[in-house]
């Protein structure tokens, strides 16, 4: 793709969906102009939300529906903020259409969705990225300094476990079909994590589920997502990663993500972490906290990216990895068998 800007402000940004989730409407156009792009456009069918829309960025175009911004506006890049299970039919609209696209996470639902969006992006020779913000999570910064480091030795496993027992909500990441299932919202995020650690190729993936207890209770009934949901990822060069969410874990292990070396373990929260590493009878604990995040850094490189020409950091194919993940561990939860990857 050739960058088409002599400069990042004439990259003019618009957002489909605003203030639905978090706020995140506000926040991406926020981050965007943090990093010189223009806020141009708000495509959402809420009119209450397109006011707030319309002070927050006083002069910023308003439209009730993804068609008519396209059809009505000058917006380049284009970010969705809508559940997953719209990201690739409104992403494929706005390729078709010309547009540079960012989804947020996870990228799509499935396999063949994101290959769907490759195609298109490349045909319209066009960005396509994902939000993976948190590649820059400063858990993930200092997990990756440690590794380098060789103090926790040659990388073994990387474990990755959140959840508690809890009844799901009342909203759409509730829904399998929305959403794609329990392993999809925290655990693309934490999926990238291990990905960034294991510098292989991903040969094959095993999924397990439970399901049916908390369904009766849930406002989705039987469309209600998995109870919990378990993966594992075996890798060319021998290591493995396992990804496990729960509602149903009444006493789930301590830390987010645990990397396990030949010498040690690095074991992280989110703002913390420890250290730990064996030499001989000697048990070494070295507890800190996690540096500060620096998630200005991704719309800082697509900005680069567009105008300079910089390597895209998060490219699709790079977002695709954690989605072809989680999409054989679903497959495979279904038909109790571990499947083959088609992408490494």
């Amino acid at each position: 793709m050739k960058s088409r800007y002599k400069q990042a402000k004439e990259i003019k940004v618009g957002v489909i969906g605003y203030g639905g989730a978090f706020n995140m409407g506000r926040s991406h156009l926020l981050e965007m102009q943090k990093a010189g792009m223009t806020p141009w456009a708000v495509a959402e069918p809420d009119a209450a939300r397109l006011a707030v829309a319309a002070t927050d960025f006083p002069g910023i175009q308003t439209f009730p529906s993804v068609s008519a911004m396209l059809a009505g506006s000058e917006v380049n890049l284009v970010v969705i903020i809508t559940p997953h299970n719209t990201h690739a039919p409104l992403a494929l609209q706005c390729l078709r259409a010309g547009r540079h696209v960012v989804c947020e996470k996870p990228f799509a639902i499935t396999t063949a969705e994101c290959d769907t969006m490759i195609a298109a992006a490349k045909k319209a020779g066009v960005m396509l990225s994902t939000y993976h913000n948190r590649h820059w999570d400063g858990s993930i910064m200092k997990a990756l300094e440690v590794l380098k480091s060789g103090v926790i030795g040659d990388l073994v496993r990387v474990e990755c476990h959140m959840g508690g027992w809890c009844k799901p909500g009342d909203w759409w990441r509730s829904s399998k079909t929305i959403s794609g299932g329990i392993l999809y919202d925290w655990g693309v995020h934490v999926l990238e994590y291990a990905l960034q650690l294991v510098n292989s190729e991903i040969t094959e993936v095993t999924g397990m589920a439970k399901k049916g207890f908390w369904a009766p209770q849930s406002k989705w009934g039987q469309d209600t997502i998995e109870d919990e949901g378990f993966a594992v990822v075996r890798f060319k060069s021998g290591a493995w990663a396992t990804l496990c969410i729960s509602q149903i874990d009444a006493n789930m292990k301590r830390g987010m993500v645990e990397v396990t070396g030949t010498k040690g373990t690095f074991l992280w929260e989110y703002d913390t972490h420890e250290i730990i590493v064996r030499a001989g009878d000697q048990t070494t604990v070295t507890k800190g906290r996690n540096p500060p995040t620096q998630w200005e850094k991704y719309y800082a490189n697509v900005a680069a990216h567009l105008v300079k020409g910089v390597p895209l950091i998060i490219t699709a194919e790079w977002a695709r990895r954690p989605i072809h993940i989680l999409d054989l561990a679903d497959r495979s939860a279904s038909e109790g068998r571990t499947l083959k990857a088609k992408y490494g």
